[in-house]
């Protein structure tokens, strides 16, 4: 393990973690108080560039940026990630979201306590997860029996930046980093490969930085059109609108209200989440194309296609499901697509309560169903996480080719996507990334278990599934109208680590624990006297042809 790029890349990401810091800080100066602001904001804003240049001027060489492989790139992206979630963590638990150091007659163990919830909150935004633990109980800034929203209750600033970790989550840390820091950082193509999710990287210019730049700007751009349409068509606050125009594109589901979405109870603002939720699960190089004008061969991609019919038959079961059960049939198609498209893009907003503090309980078969969307999610090469179409359908068509092969031995069947052989080591990845997965969730609803001894089956599984799926609102006791506040803290600390294994596609995660990636390389200087002696030797055969 090159240790030195460990130090470039996570040194310049926490220098550049400071600006949206210092920028939320001014903006709790202005929607809040300037002494909210410093305990708030000053803290990480000091503590992330400070540590970042003690990295890059003691931890680094010359060469530094010429030695980047692919064993740092997953290492440094899934270091990344819990260091971006702890800076992130200070601001909730220094101003008072939660129990903290600077709360009035606070217990130490409250203290603590706080802490595990300002890190839960963190890793649930950078991971577009959407699960919080926001609640009376937990907040000092809510009142039992008085405070009617808690989420609400919170201060502004500290909500944008409740929202902005989403938002730079939902398209990756390294890739901002990549189109801002390119040529210090290089290495570009290693590090998208380990931090962008799906099975491959599509290039939209010649350059990495250009593809950043290209994906960005158009996250960006949807990300500003959707405030617009939330503002001047549904009719949100300037607040309200930006924080869910900047928690929708990255898939994440951060509310400013307790009750998400249901709160404003607007068909048209429903509706334009919906259309924004659904652009977000799909692979964003399909984006591009229908950008460039190129309808055909965006709309004939077959994951696309795959990715509508998957929504649109989830939307028709349940629709089905829930006028059986007797409820109306406009509120039917209303609350299950919202829900269809939220959960299959792993958004994680809420509109209905599926599991039943509803006049008329939601049956069982659309709890299977919502299950079934926390696990598969949305598109590859998309914000959304769970498994993602594109997996799922490969390994459909590798089951199939197995079982024909036991009819007909001697068939030889390629493996194709968009009429494209799939080359058997994407597909041995690919398979091998749904036995960590299976092998991962087993492990896990186990040892939840042994840390919620009283909880349901149906609940443990679904955070387990809603966790490693970063989708955000579960079953059982953890449904769209709770929070996750009722868990112990060890149960919130293996949730939240399974977060950061679903958005890191499982693989970088492990990658990260397996003992031969820390090796320290043996060879470094035999390797370079090899070199020198090489030059020598050059050097000597030339004065030796001068002198002939």
């Amino acid at each position: 393990m090159r240790f030195d790029v460990l130090n470039l890349i996570l040194g310049w990401t926490l220098i550049a973690l400071t600006l949206p810091l210092v920028l939320c800080g001014l903006l709790t100066v202005w929607l809040d108080d300037w002494q909210l602001a410093m305990y708030s904001f000053a803290i990480p804003a000091a503590l992330s560039p400070t540590v970042g240049i003690l990295m890059l001027s003691l931890g680094t060489r010359t060469d530094t940026t010429e030695r980047l492989r692919d064993r740092e790139a997953f290492a440094a992206v899934a270091l990344v990630w819990p260091i971006a979630v702890f800076i992130g963590a200070l601001p909730f638990w220094l101003g008072g979201v939660f129990v903290g150091p600077f709360t009035d007659d606070a217990a130490l163990i409250d203290i603590m306590r706080g802490a595990v919830n300002a890190w839960f909150e963190s890793m649930s935004g950078f991971t577009t997860t959407g699960a919080t633990v926001i609640s009376h109980n937990m907040s000092p800034n809510c009142i039992p029996n008085s405070t009617l929203d808690c989420i609400n209750a919170q201060p502004r600033g500290l909500l944008i930046w409740r929202s902005l970790t989403q938002w730079f989550g939902g398209m990756g840390i390294i890739m901002l980093g990549m189109m801002l820091l390119s040529r210090i950082i290089g290495g570009g193509m290693a590090l998208a490969r380990a931090e962008l999710t799906g099975p491959s990287l599509s290039r939209l210019r010649p350059k990495l930085k250009q593809t950043a730049f290209a994906l960005w700007g158009l996250y960006l751009a949807l990300t500003i059109v959707e405030f617009f349409a939330l503002k001047f068509i549904g009719g949100m606050s300037v607040f309200d609108a930006v924080n869910h125009a900047l928690t929708t594109l990255p898939t994440g589901g951060f509310s400013t209200h307790d009750a998400s979405i249901g709160y404003y109870d607007s068909f048209v603002v429903e509706m334009i989440i919906i259309v924004f939720m659904f652009l977000a699960g799909v692979n964003f190089t399909l984006l591009w194309m229908i950008r460039d004008g190129q309808f055909k061969k965006a709309f004939g991609d077959e994951e696309f296609r795959n990715y509508g019919l998957y929504i649109l038959v989830a939307f028709l079961a349940i629709a089905i499901a829930l006028i059986a059960s007797g409820i109306s049939f406009t509120t039917a198609l209303r609350d299950s697509l919202f829900q269809v498209v939220s959960l299959g893009t792993s958004t994680g907003y809420a509109s209905a309560d599926y599991m039943g503090d509803s006049s008329v309980p939601w049956p069982v078969v659309t709890h299977l169903i919502i299950f079934i969307l926390m696990v598969v999610g949305a598109s590859a090469g998309s914000t959304g996480g769970g498994l993602k179409l594109l997996r799922v359908n490969l390994a459909f068509k590798v089951a199939m080719r197995e079982l024909v092969r036991i009819a007909q031995p001697r068939k030889i069947d390629r493996i194709r996507m968009n009429g494209e052989v799939v080359e058997r080591q994407q597909i041995g990845l690919i398979v091998g990334m749904l036995f960590v997965w299976v092998g991962l969730f087993a492990i896990s609803s186990i040892l939840l278990a042994l840390f919620m001894p009283n909880d349901s089956f149906e609940s443990i599984t679904s955070l387990v599934a809603s966790s490693l799926g970063n989708t955000g609102p579960a079953l059982g006791d953890y449904g769209p109208s709770n929070t996750w506040s009722g868990m112990n803290s060890g149960a919130l600390i293996i949730t939240s680590l399974l977060m950061w294994f679903g958005r890191l596609e499982l693989l970088t995660a492990v990658i990260l624990m397996h003992p031969r990636t820390w090796r320290r390389e043996k060879r470094v200087h035999s390797d370079r006297s090899a070199i020198a002696l090489f030059r020598r030797l050059i050097e000597e055969k030339d004065e030796r042809r001068k002198d002939d």
